[in-house]
């Protein structure tokens, strides 16, 4: 096979501090690469290098051959290279249809004519999105597909898929995996990052494994195994310490006092009488398909939306009830609410780490007349940033220049430093490497074994299984199914948010 990309002693730094060195790397005509490794490895950088984002420090990317730098992504476009990101980079006040020609327009243009063929790509890939629909009214789960078909309308040889499978649903994966089958018969080359590891295994010819800015190893697909993947990644065992659904029933804690209470909750559409407690000491797992409503049964109780104000339910906050106008009043009784959205409700990203977590103090409505030092800020912040392993160029380093797991623990530590008695983590693992995904499961179970209530948000069965000690299945807006851990299976619990 011919190798269309070639990376040779490769080496990023910033600052003085390199993302990723030394690193000798090809891609094959036709072939669909897996590259993983812990957040922080340099598996993003090295293919912003390639999709023209940035430039290497040392080294040599070769292009078919050819020796290339490219100045913008623009540029690497041109030559046939295009970038889906982790994070989606789409106009929200533009439709579907105008973000998908964005860049290839021509001179003149119809607005019926450019719906309508967008309208055709969209089927050809089987994305349920409506052309003229504004992108700010998409989930994250379309925006994705809305992403990953400007890509291949733009008739790219080379493809990067950063994190592509993290907001679909499994019928969506599908679609999104015979479409990889497609673009491989068309000769196209893949770059494909995943932390889902069951993923790269099935789909890709060849997995690379990056660690601390290093490639660890590449070989043929056929010859990983998930332990070999997760041996190279971390440099350790870690199969036992992940889902261990056994270990998990063993030591199921025991309810203490009801803290939250949702009786006949109602918000238009989404969320329709929905009725469910949750209790101190517990960790209480939270499961359905998308449009199931379990999100914003959630935001509910957290203030961030507003229930219907005529046979809206009622809220308890430990038996007395509540009516949260906007999130701030929640934070102050002790609920804390940890967004899906990292990018769009969680961080200031041109802001340094410490202030993104010190703003989660801040939120408390603690006397808005003390003088706290930013040495004192910054000293109460990185507390949560050493608790939580936050890993960065360095102790100033902007929330922008972190990887997408290292961002997330910055979500959860702004969360934390709040010292909540109630606690929602909404997909708290998405896009998180197996290391990290350990270190925060070790933190949810210590906050529940601490005392405080604890509510898991996940679309991942093996991780509602292995932290929680009862699970709630959500469906059409309300919660259908109780069960203890001890009871739950894979297939009841799939059972129960179908039918």
């Amino acid at each position: 096979m011919t190798d269309v990309v070639e990376f040779r002693d490769a080496t990023k730094a910033f600052r003085g501090n390199p993302a990723f060195r030394n690193v000798n790397l090809t891609l094959r005509k036709g072939e669909v690469l897996a590259l993983v490794g812990e957040n922080g490895a340099g598996k993003s950088t090295l293919t912003k290098v390639l999709a023209g984002l940035y430039r290497l420090t040392s080294g040599e990317l070769r292009l078919e051959g050819a020796p290339v730098q490219f100045a913008s992504p623009a540029e690497a476009l041109r030559c046939g290279v295009a970038m889906v990101f982790q994070e989606t980079n789409l106009i929200p006040s533009m439709t579907v249809a105008q973000n998908i020609f964005l860049g290839a327009e021509n001179f003149f243009n119809r607005l019926r004519g450019v719906n309508i063929a967008a309208q055709q790509h969209l089927q050809s890939l089987n994305f349920p999105v409506e052309p003229t629909a504004l992108v700010s009214s998409l989930g994250a789960a379309k925006k994705q597909m809305v992403e990953i078909a400007r890509a291949v309308h733009h008739k790219a040889r080379i493809f990067i898929f950063d994190e592509p499978t993290a907001t679909l649903t499994p019928e969506e994966k599908q679609h999104f995996f015979a479409l990889i089958g497609t673009l491989k018969k068309q000769d196209a080359s893949i770059i494909f990052i995943s932390h889902a590891l069951e993923e790269a295994l099935t789909i890709a010819d060849r997995i690379a494994v990056l660690r601390d800015g290093q490639l660890i190893v590449a070989d043929d697909a056929k010859n990983f195994t998930r332990e070999r993947i997760v041996q190279a990644m971390v440099g350790r065992q870690l199969t036992a310490q992940l889902y261990g659904g056994e270990t998990a029933r063993r030591r199921v804690r025991k309810r203490g006092e009801k803290v939250l209470a949702l009786e006949n909750v109602t918000m238009g559409k989404a969320v329709r009488g929905a009725t469910l407690s949750v209790y101190a000491g517990q960790i209480t797992g939270m499961f359905g398909l998308v449009g199931a409503g379990r999100t914003e049964m959630m935001k509910i109780a957290a203030g961030v939306l507003k229930r219907d104000f005529w046979h809206g339910g009622r809220i308890k906050l430990r038996g007395e009830p509540v009516r949260f106008r906007v999130p701030r009043q929640a934070v102050e009784r002790g609920v804390a609410y940890v967004t899906e959205d990292r990018k769009l409700d969680g961080l200031f990203e041109s802001m340094r780490m410490a202030q993104n977590v010190f703003l989660g103090r801040l939120a408390m409505g603690a006397n808005p007349v003390a003088y706290v030092t930013m040495a004192e800020a910054r000293r109460q912040s990185e507390r949560w940033l050493d608790a939580l392993n936050v890993r960065a160029i360095d102790k100033n380093a902007k929330v922008i220049e972190l990887s997408g797991g290292n961002q997330q623990k910055i979500v959860v530590a702004k969360s934390l430093i709040q010292n909540p008695s109630l606690i929602i983590f909404d997909e708290p693992t998405r896009g998180v490497d197996v290391g990290a995904i350990a270190e925060i499961h070790h933190m949810i179970q210590s906050l529940a074994d601490a005392g405080a209530a604890v509510v898991v948000i996940s679309s991942y069965l093996p991780e509602i299984l292995s932290l929680s000690d009862r699970i709630l299945v959500a469906r059409q807006g309300r919660i259908v199914e109780e069960m203890t851990v001890d009871e739950a299976t894979e297939e009841k619990i799939m059972y129960a948010a179908v039918h």
